[in-house]
């Protein structure tokens, strides 16, 4: 299994950016997929979970909800997050995850670092 996030950067506030997840090593379309983060200092944080399939149902942290958006191309083996509005709590590193067959996650990334500062 190989997840691997990009598309991480420095934005002010109200910006917005688009990561992205390329998933290899299993079968995709089978698996939920999960963004989490972690601000400095603190713990890790679920961001946002999307179904597997087609991905009908997707949901969110209260503290993104209406941001962020998350989405996934099963062709492409790529899930997305779209996070617009950012604040400087945004900050933290981002990790895609694979979906645990008891819940949860089984598998993360490496990360890719989002900065909103003005």
């Amino acid at each position: 299994v190989q997840l691997v996030e990009s598309g991480g950067g420095m934005v002010q506030p109200g910006g917005s950016l688009r990561l992205s997840c390329a998933a290899s090593g299993f079968t995709f379309n089978n698996y939920a997929m999960f963004w989490v983060r972690q601000a400095p200092g603190k713990g890790l944080e679920w961001v946002s979970m999307i179904n597997s399939g087609d991905g009908g149902g997707a949901n969110y942290a209260d503290s993104v909800q209406g941001r962020f958006t998350v989405s996934r191309n099963n062709a492409k083996n790529t899930v997305y997050l779209q996070m617009n509005s950012l604040k400087p709590e945004d900050t933290a590193l981002y990790y895609c995850a694979r979906g645990g067959s008891r819940g949860g996650y089984d598998y993360r990334g490496q990360g890719t670092q989002v900065t909103v500062s003005s």
